[in-house]
């Protein structure tokens, strides 16, 4: 579904953010991507949507964009590599659920963002709508359908997010810190929302035990290289393994240690 191979990039020339990576994501899979500040997670988000490195126009020699910008290697979504050209077609593939909901919600109500997607896509209203009720009742969130968005929760803007993206339908999601800032009550619906969901996911937080109670596998970077990729239990618990990269276990297993 995803391949990284050997990708190297930089913002600033000689300053790589990630150096020689490479992993894949199978269908369906759920990957949580952990790391200290600085490891390079934002990055590895970045270039899969084309927001920085080739699919940018910067990097492997294109010589277009931001010539800051450096990098090699490849990065492929269900076979297309991510390169200006196919953008249009990955993106429709890729759906981005970011750390700050204010960001991402930018119309009046939750309904109107939830539409906005769907009827530039060329859905007619009517289906949009439809969609749109579905998305809602699968969450369990149908309240929130014709809130507004400056008056609800951070937890209620939080899945009103992730409503607005699987609206979309994409099959791939990536979830940028999705449990930060929230109380446990709201921490906990959105742990078992991840849970359900049917979509390959990337999910980076500093949640440990969040990433524990979500995801089957672990990608570890540090310093813009993966330092491990295996079973999350096996890399969760690995207490060495965590220190030397910066990171603590996760709080369930730290309180027996």
């Amino acid at each position: 579904m995803i391949r990284f191979e050997d990708v190297t990039f930089a913002y600033e020339k000689g300053k790589p953010v990630l150096s020689a990576v490479s992993f894949e994501i199978g269908k369906g899979e759920t990957v949580g991507l952990i790391g200290a500040n600085g490891a390079g997670k934002s990055t590895v988000m970045k270039l899969l949507l084309g927001l920085a490195g080739p699919g940018a126009g910067a990097g492997s020699g294109s010589g277009a964009g931001n010539t800051k910008n450096t990098g090699s290697g490849r990065i492929l979504v269900e076979g297309i590599e991510v390169l200006p050209k196919n953008l249009p077609q990955i993106r429709r593939k890729l759906g981005f659920v970011l750390q700050n909901s204010d960001n991402q919600m930018f119309m009046p109500t939750v309904f109107e963002d939830m539409m906005f997607g769907l009827l530039n896509y060329g859905m007619s209203r009517m289906e949009a709508e439809r969609r749109v009720d579905e998305v809602l009742q699968d969450l369990g969130q149908e309240k929130l359908k014709y809130l507004y968005n400056h008056k609800i929760s951070g937890g209620e803007k939080r899945m009103a997010a992730v409503a607005t993206v699987l609206a979309m339908d994409p099959e791939v999601l990536l979830m940028d810190e999705p449990t930060s800032a929230l109380d446990p009550y709201n921490r906990r619906i959105i742990i078992r929302t991840i849970g359900a969901l049917k979509q390959t996911k990337i999910i980076t937080s500093h949640d440990l035990d969040m990433i524990y109670d979500t995801c089957g596998r672990v990608i570890l970077l540090s310093d813009g290289k993966i330092a491990a990729d295996g079973p999350a239990e096996d890399i969760l618990m690995d207490k060495k393994l965590l220190e030397a990269n910066r990171m603590e276990l996760p709080l369930r297993f730290a309180t027996c240690v």
